[in-house]
């Protein structure tokens, strides 16, 4: 292995802590918005030593299918752009079944099968990355909503695998019934396990995703497929580096032999009894520190098919310790050193997955501290009452980062609360919120994805007029001026 001799990068790379970023014990899981995993050694040093040649793409996919094959015992495997992008080609696939005039089309679908039916109940919120590609979303309820749904225009079958728990249909049932009919099946199983022998495969499904920054602790912009080789190759076809669909959902020959690697440390290399053995160690850490509080009870929870790992449950009684669960975790996440712990109504729930040797022990030492000495509420001063009534009909002109749109509310007020209808420019929901002095502040939850966008709305109003800011979520914020109508 030898570093690049064409050019030289004689500076101190940026850090997280030189750029002002705060890193976090992760007792929380595996998740996107918090980076996922860390790089499982052998992952890393693919990735160094692949940075330092240069390889033909499809001849590095082509072989690193066929390992994926011998070590998986699948038909064939493919490395893409995360699970999401997985939907997205494996869609493509389907649509078009890798005829290139075909994917050059999408998502112009026309002459092409273009509908792709789901479980309502497992909807995934991932629904966009299949309709980018030209396909129609048909949701079903039953198996013989299922059955008649199956038609000529029939391309996919998905199924939200983590979550199949809640299938009413049954996963087995659904898979067999598309294999019936000759309608291929799509899996996405995220954070789920690849082990081998593969159960979706073995029920029959077409192809199954895997994250392959969550549990096989590879990259976090890579996932993982597995099927039948066809349809994988033909996802392939509608990803980078073709110009295709997918150009953007580029993986680089570093990811590519990181997240094989990966897969190998998985298959062949990890000793998951230890590593469950060492994860249960940590939680009884956890537990030991606290089991003897008043009012704190500890529970070991097992886990489903996703994110396999067992958990630790911890709860009190609040009024005893003198602080809720969103006090305490709002402390560990904001603490120093900063904790990442899964918040429920009524206490924490530990995931051991990401802890590494040593932070067990800090985790305990802090969930004690704030539990024999919570944190100070901070008073909350009793807010005005009311100078203004918002009752009425509003037009309010949102203004987001690089656009605007016209909302319309109804609301009718009854001492300091409101509540109405809310209206965006695509959809309707409820819209809630209360007055203080002049200032009026409501929310409303949007009714799409899994992902529902959030507004939080905080503006002063004057007679007929009302102006402020707010935000979606935490990231993206918003200002608005809205007028009361006639």
């Amino acid at each position: 292995m030898s570093p690049s001799t064409s050019t030289f990068g004689k500076i101190k790379p940026s850090t997280f802590k030189s750029l002002g970023v705060r890193t976090t014990i992760n007792a929380g899981g595996t998740y996107t918005t918090w980076s996922g995993s860390r790089l499982i050694d052998v992952a890393a040093e693919a990735m160094v030593e692949a940075s330092n040649a240069y390889v033909p793409i499809s001849e590095l996919m082509e072989k690193v299918g066929e390992r994926l094959a011998e070590i998986t015992g699948a038909e064939w495997g493919y490395v893409c752009a995360s699970c999401s992008a997985a939907i997205n080609n494996i869609t493509c696939a389907a649509l078009t079944g890798g005829d290139p005039e075909k994917l050059l089309r999408l998502p112009d679908t026309t002459g092409m099968k273009n509908e792709v039916i789901e479980e309502a109940c497992l909807r995934s919120g991932y629904e966009a990355v299949i309709q980018i590609t030209g396909a129609r979303v048909v949701t079903v309820e039953t198996e013989a909503e299922l059955r008649a749904a199956i038609n000529e225009r029939t391309a996919l079958v998905f199924i939200d695998g983590d979550s199949e728990a809640r299938s009413k249909i049954g996963v087995p049932r659904m898979i067999a019934i598309a294999n019936e009919y000759g309608v291929p099946v799509f899996v996405d199983a995220a954070a789920q396990r690849p082990d081998v022998p593969n159960r979706y495969l073995q029920m029959g499904a077409t192809a199954v995703a895997y994250s392959g920054g969550k549990c096989l602790r590879g990259p976090q912009s890579t996932g993982l497929v597995l099927g039948q080789r066809g349809l994988l190759w033909a996802a392939y076809q509608s990803a980078s580096p073709h110009g295709t669909q997918g150009r953007s959902m580029k993986v680089g020959k570093e990811e590519i032999m990181a997240l094989l690697a990966a897969v190998e440390a998985f298959v062949l290399g990890r000793d998951h009894q230890a590593e469950w053995q060492m994860w249960e160690g940590y939680l009884e850490t956890i537990r030991a520190a606290v089991a003897d509080i008043p009012s704190v009870t500890t529970e070991i929870e097992q886990p489903g098919v996703a994110n396999v790992t067992p958990y630790l449950l911890v709860r009190w009684d609040p009024a005893k310790v003198g602080a809720t669960a969103g006090q305490i975790h709002a402390a560990l996440l904001n603490g120093d050193p900063s904790i990442l712990i899964n918040g429920m109504p009524d206490g924490l729930r530990v995931n051991p997955y990401m802890l590494e040797d040593g932070e067990a022990a800090i985790v305990a030492r802090r969930l004690r501290e704030l539990l024999t000495h919570p944190p100070a509420a901070a008073p909350k001063p009793a807010p005005a009452a009311p100078t203004v009534d918002v009752s009425g009909e509003w037009t309010l002109d949102v203004q987001f980062l690089a656009s605007s749109a016209t909302h319309v509310m109804r609301v009718q007020q009854q001492d300091a609360g409101f509540c109405g209808s809310y209206r965006s420019e695509y959809l309707r929901s409820e819209v809630k919120g209360s007055v203080a002095g002049d200032v009026a502040t409501f929310r409303v939850t949007l009714p799409v994805g899994m992902f529902r966008p959030t507004y939080e709305f905080t503006g002063t109003v004057t007679g007929n007029t009302m102006t402020g800011k707010g935000h979606v979520g935490q990231e993206w914020p918003v200002s608005f001026a809205a007028t009361r109508n006639a």
